[in-house]
């Protein structure tokens, strides 16, 4: 079994809460938990905790935010915790040699998705962009290029043809953490084997931009339909219509040929809220008006009639 490992754990958004929950309930000592400095959101820009630090708070564990990954008080403060391996979810910047040399195991991270595919920072929304039928998570080992480390441990999951990425996430933070705990203990025990990742077989996942939500009715239904799982819940798929914009939430992608212009509404009746695209029909069952809420197709379309014959556009 090997004796306990001396851990830090580096992580900030939901998605690695799992992780940290998991690691305080196994036998491994975590020392100290290092997350993004507390940054200003939302509309008020009031700062609040990330949930890996407000989670770290409710267990009265030490909390490093260095605003440098290079600031020497940090890695002093590192070096004298003396950890035997570094863990990775979701920390959000790259680590450099300085921090990657202080564990003596190394730091290994857990990634959602089937590297060599996918590697950055939005892995599971471009694959659920990209139509991809399945995903997975690895554990890997950190090293100085992005993503690239060999793989210790993977596991494989289905992705439905209507969940959001958000639903996939967090099914992939909980398989994450279980894998992260087992690949500890192998890794305690002297059992690990490392996988070089196939540098042929890499794919590039960017971070998301709002701009990526403007929808191309030129596109098939069935790429519209991914894009609208794929940004949800943030940057959302969004258009215009009557200059308005309206952010889609839930659709359908129907194989029914549409003979009218993309973009063009071809049924806005009752429940259904149909448009044309350049490939088939994508049928708009949740959406929202801009600063409004959300609501089904029924409900919008009794308090925003709208003409068959109307067009989505992009301004």
């Amino acid at each position: 079994m090997g004796a306990p490992l001396r851990t830090v754990f580096f992580g900030t958004p939901l998605f690695a809460v799992p992780s940290l929950d998991l690691l305080l309930a196994s036998r491994h000592q975590l020392l100290a938990v290092v997350t993004q400095p507390d940054r200003p959101k939302g509309r008020g820009q009031r700062t609040t905790a990330a949930p890996v630090k407000a989670r770290a708070l409710e267990y009265g564990l030490t909390v490093l935010q260095p605003e440098s990954m290079k600031d020497s008080a940090f890695l002093g403060v590192l070096h004298d915790l003396a950890p035997d391996v570094g863990i990775v979810v979701a920390y959000g910047k790259i680590l450099p040699e300085a921090v990657l040399s202080i564990p003596r195991l190394g730091l290994l991270n857990v990634h959602a998705s089937l590297l060599p595919r996918y590697r950055g920072a939005a892995p599971v929304q471009r694959a659920v962009m990209a139509g991809e039928r399945h995903t997975g998570v690895v554990i890997m080992r950190v090293v100085g290029a992005l993503d690239a480390g060999p793989v210790l441990a993977r596991q494989h999951r289905p992705i439905g043809p209507d969940e959001t990425s958000v639903e996939v996430e967090q099914d992939l933070a909980r398989m994450g953490a279980a894998l992260l705990a087992s690949t500890l203990d192998s890794l305690a025990a002297g059992l690990c084997r490392e996988e070089p990742q196939d540098e042929g077989a890499a794919t590039y996942a960017p971070r998301l931009a709002k701009r990526e939500g403007l929808i191309e009715w030129s596109r098939p239904a069935a790429d519209i339909h991914n894009m609208v799982r794929g940004l949800y819940p943030w940057p959302h798929a969004y258009s215009f219509l009557d200059r308005q914009r309206i952010i889609l939430l839930r659709t359908a992608a129907l194989a029914d040929a549409a003979r009218e212009v993309p973009g063009t509404v071809l049924l806005a009746r009752g429940s259904d809220l149909r448009v044309a695209t350049g490939e088939g029909t994508l049928a708009i069952l949740e959406l929202k008006a801009e600063g409004a809420r959300s609501m089904h197709a029924r409900e919008f379309l009794a308090g925003h009639p709208v003409a068959p014959g109307s067009r989505f556009a992009q301004f």
